[in-house]
C-alpha cells in the first residue's frame, strides 16, 4: 500500500516539490500540497473556498507544470492559497477542484512567493513498487 505524501527536495535557490500516491491524481494532488507548503504550512490553510482548474497537455510531465502553473496563477489573482486538491487526469486533460482561503499575512506568514513550475527535475513516473512520482522544481 501506497501512503500518499508530499516533500520538497533542494535544487540551488529554487525548491522542488515532489507528490506521492498510489494513483497520478494523487501524486498530483500531493505535489500540490508541496507547493502551498513552499509558502506557508498548507495545515494552516481553510479550504472554505473552491476554484475550478482545467488543463490539457500532450504529455503527463507538460500537464504537470501547467497544473501547478495554474495553481500559482489562481494564487496570485485571487489572493488566495489552497490546503484540498481533487484531481481527474484523462487523455491529457486534467479537470480539478482546489479549495483555500485568502491570504492572511498575519495567519499564513508567507515565506516566499512562487514564480512558476520549470521543467527542471520535470518527472511524473510510475516506481517499482507502484506508487506514482510527480515532481519539478518551482522558481521562487
Amino acid at each position: 500500500m501506497v501512503r500518499k505524501h508530499w516533500e520538497h527536495f533542494p535544487h540551488q535557490a529554487d525548491i522542488g516539490v515532489r507528490g506521492i500516491g498510489s494513483s497520478r491524481e494523487e501524486a498530483f494532488e500531493q505535489v500540490a500540497i508541496a507547493l502551498t507548503a513552499v509558502i506557508t504550512d498548507p495545515q494552516i490553510v481553510t479550504p472554505d473556498l473552491p476554484v475550478q482548474v482545467s488543463c490539457e497537455a500532450p504529455d503527463d510531465e507538460l500537464l504537470l507544470v501547467d497544473w501547478l502553473n495554474a495553481l500559482i496563477y489562481e494564487m496570485a489573482t485571487r489572493n488566495l492559497l489552497f490546503s484540498r486538491f481533487e484531481v481527474r487526469l484523462a487523455d491529457g486533460l486534467l479537470e480539478a477542484k482546489a479549495w483555500g482561503e485568502k491570504v492572511d499575512q498575519a495567519k499564513h506568514q508567507p515565506a516566499v512567493e512562487v514564480k512558476g513550475a520549470t521543467y527542471t527535475a520535470l518527472q511524473v513516473r510510475r516506481t517499482g513498487e507502484g506508487a506514482w512520482i510527480a515532481q519539478c522544481v518551482v522558481d521562487v
